[in-house]
């Protein structure tokens, strides 16, 4: 089979596409006998998983080390969630790991995210990395990623997302999130308010937590920043690639994650240096044309959409701002929609196609309740929506194209 049949044939196989225990995959991996020697780096939390991957897979790389990195989703390929050196693997090696899996599971369902997670540790193990990083999928506790022992592990924040399966406060969720820590290995938070259930949840494994504002931090110059342990100077790095404030905040705890790797992988700070400055991400305020402006975001809970309208705030434009907008049902489109009310002139929504798409209906509704006299236009798929505000806007006006990754993805296709 090649890799799209396997991906069908993988969607088929558990009737959920999430189904949150270890028990599945350790069935699985003890029957492949998977020798997992290299040090691993786990990145969890609501927000900034993927960006903190990014940093951290960039550092390394500049060091020389070989590096390999897992993430999810993807936007427009497979592919794109194993990585080494920076660059995706191929289809056979992915086709290779699958057809290993498919032996050893026999009675096992496995999910869709299972058998990514067996198959990028295969392929890591095969490769001889020196170190991996991986972003949690879901949660952390129960996700695949966190069967594997971390040396280190980031929470980059806790916020209300993923409320059906990790609970509807932040405690609840900040426990969720506190299962990847690992017993005296060092602990990363990355939000300046820890929930007491994962300082708790650190004492109770004695696990070394380092939070940021408290125990290391950063301090920003007009094109650079320092980064700080206890208040006290590290090294001064340039700001980050990636656009945000709050990737100053992603770039401290992978700062903190490389330091408390020093012993097994030594750096030096002109590698550190410019790690940080070339590191980038698709979809997270990414401006992919100008004048007028096109932006891509995958923001799709209230935090993330905070940050992007402090962004947009932050790149004010003369002109008017299209929002070409589709969301997943489960998420709080309302707190979305609120955090971004003034920043958007005209809404251009439809429905994403999956099984977990938000209705234009449920979409509009959201809208018209945090603002009544809201401009909304409603389109039978997200490119159509798309093409009609590229067809509405003048060189000083923006589309900020966002929601979902399936949102952005259906739109990096469509211009691809």
């Amino acid at each position: 089979m090649n890799l799209t049949d396997w991906l069908g044939y993988i969607e088929s196989t558990h009737p959920s596409t999430i189904d949150l225990t270890l028990e599945r995959i350790r069935i699985v991996l003890e029957r492949l006998n998977l020798n997992v020697s290299f040090p691993i780096i786990s990145v969890g939390g609501t927000n900034g998983k993927g960006s903190t991957c990014s940093i951290l897979e960039s550092i390394y790389k500049e060091a020389g080390y070989k590096v390999a990195c897992y993430t999810s989703p993807h936007f427009l390929h497979f592919n794109e969630r194993i990585k080494i050196q920076g660059v995706a693997v191929s289809d056979e090696l992915i086709c290779e790991a699958f057809s290993k899996i498919e032996s050893a599971r026999e009675e096992v369902t496995l999910t869709y995210f299972e058998y990514g997670t067996i198959a990028a540790m295969i392929i890591f193990s095969e490769a001889n990395v020196d170190v991996a990083v991986l972003e949690v999928g879901l949660g952390g506790r129960l996700d695949a990623v966190n069967f594997f022992d971390a040396d280190c592990a980031v929470v980059t924040t806790v916020d209300l997302d993923h409320m059906d399966y990790l609970g509807h406060t932040r405690e609840a969720i900040g426990f969720e999130k506190a299962g990847i820590y690992r017993t005296e290995k060092i602990a990363i938070f990355g939000d300046l308010d820890p929930p007491q259930s994962l300082i708790k949840h650190c004492e109770s494994i004695n696990a070394n937590l380092k939070i940021i504002g408290k125990d290391f931090g950063y301090k920003t110059h007009h094109d650079s920043f320092d980064f700080l342990i206890e208040s006290s100077f590290v090294l001064n790095v340039p700001m980050p690639k990636l656009q945000g404030d709050f990737q100053l905040a992603n770039a401290t705890n992978a700062l903190m994650a490389v330091t408390a790797m020093e012993d097994k992988l030594p750096l030096t700070e002109l590698s550190i240096q410019k790690g940080i400055s070339l590191a980038l991400l698709p979809g997270r305020f990414q401006e992919v044309k100008k004048m007028p402006s096109l932006i891509f975001d995958v923001a799709h809970n209230p935090q993330a959409a905070r940050s992007l309208s402090h962004n947009l705030k932050a790149h004010a434009i003369s002109g008017k701002t299209i929002a070409v907008f589709s969301i997943l049902k489960d998420k709080d489109i309302l707190g979305v929609i609120t955090a971004l009310n003034f920043d958007i002139n005209d809404w251009f929504i439809a429905e994403i196609q999956n099984e977990r798409a938000a209705s234009i209906e449920t979409i509009s509704n959201a809208i018209q309740k945090i603002n009544p006299s809201a401009h909304i236009k409603s389109f039978k798929n997200i490119q159509e929506a798309y093409q009609f505000a590229s067809n509405e806007v003048t060189r000083n006006d923006r589309i900020i194209v966002f929601g979902s990754f399936f949102t952005v993805a259906d739109i990096m296709k469509l211009i691809s």
